[in-house]
């Protein structure tokens, strides 16, 4: 059994939501069990989500340089020894954190169950029900080494003061900010441009909207909606993460798909409004502690199949855009009534 003050090695290095959905988790951790000492392995570039964890810090994984393969994973291994763990939660379990276990044979281990066995019936259609929280699924695996964690009152961090370059990029003022991230990684998760740009426009009339995206094509398509409306800003490329998170604690409300940003942003503990296309939250990836009208679904008359898939990949053709029976009016009013 191991003790409070144990030395907890937890392994979750990919991808971004993924990522941010263990930060609740830890967060919980570190209040319970203030003496306990964490190291998270995951990418250097979301060291800033773990910022104001106490007892907790990031030993980042170069898994496509240094720690590339199996003998990267064994120098890998050689350099967390050093940290003197104690004990191994995986919250990721795939090949790689597999072998890097065994390279550290001899501490205590626990890893996720991903409850594969239940996501496929839900896909497939033979259940339609809640399947467990990846979040729950998360804190399952600290209860295995003997950490039992109640994530049903959690705290979060005060939100964030802005320095001088982010407050003149987004012209802080006196109207309230929402956030809007439009995009995912599978179309079959994205609400049709034209449907959210009226969303946009109707919210830009009463409130500030701050736009998140990633890649150059988005980032194109978010200048272009700046450009043509007021009080609408786009941040995406223009600011590190750090200076992201910063914006996102400061937003009234966060609209997104289901998507790494909306775990984000429930991870600092703001109002995430979610739109779902061909995926469901019952497989357990809704945003953490949000209330489940948060989630705003596509019509299943319409589209019986849904979920397609759990990660919003793999879906018919004609329901890439299942989320357009979802009227912008429905997404405008729901965030009016929050604010």
């Amino acid at each position: 059994m191991l003790k409070s003050s144990n030395h907890i090695l937890v392994i979750r290095l990919s991808a971004m939501g993924d990522v941010a959905m263990s930060v609740p988790v830890l967060r919980a951790l570190t209040e319970q069990y203030p003496d306990t000492k964490i190291t998270i392995l995951t990418r250097a570039f979301f060291s800033p989500f773990f910022r104001d964890l106490k007892n907790v810090r990031v030993f980042p994984a170069d898994v496509k340089g240094k720690h590339k393969g199996v003998l990267g994973l064994y120098k890998l291994s050689k350099e967390l020894k050093s940290l003197k763990i104690d004990a191994v939660a995986d919250l990721h379990y795939v090949l790689r954190s597999r072998i890097l276990k065994f390279f550290l044979f001899g501490k205590q281990c626990n890893q996720i169950d991903k409850g594969r066995a239940e996501k496929k019936a839900l896909v497939s259609g033979k259940i339609f029900r809640q399947l467990k929280t990846t979040h729950q699924r998360y804190a399952d695996v600290l209860e295995g080494l003997g950490f039992k964690l109640d994530l049903s009152n959690p705290v979060f961090p005060n939100k964030s003061n802005l320095n001088e370059k982010t407050q003149a990029l987004i012209r802080l003022g006196s109207r309230k900010m929402i956030g809007i991230a439009p995009f995912a990684a599978h179309e079959g998760k994205v609400y049709p441009l034209d449907l959210m740009k009226k969303v946009i426009v109707a919210l830009s009339k009463d409130y500030k909207v701050i736009l998140f995206g990633g890649g150059a094509k988005e980032i194109t398509i978010l200048n272009d909606l700046e450009e043509s409306l007021d009080h609408v800003i786009n941040i995406a490329g223009k600011l590190s993460l750090d200076e992201e998170l910063d914006v996102i604690s400061n937003l009234e409300v966060m609209l997104s798909m289901d998507s790494g940003n909306a775990h984000v942003a429930a991870m600092l503990g703001v109002k995430v409004v979610t739109i779902w296309g061909v995926t469901h939250p019952y497989a357990g990836f809704a945003p953490f502690n949000q209330p489940e009208d948060f989630a705003i679904l596509s019509d299943r008359n319409q589209f019986p199949e849904i979920p397609t898939s759990i990660y919003g990949n793999k879906y018919p053709e004609n329901y890439k855009e299942a989320s357009g029976s979802i009227s912008p009016e429905t997404v405008i009013e729901k965030i009016k009534s929050i604010l």
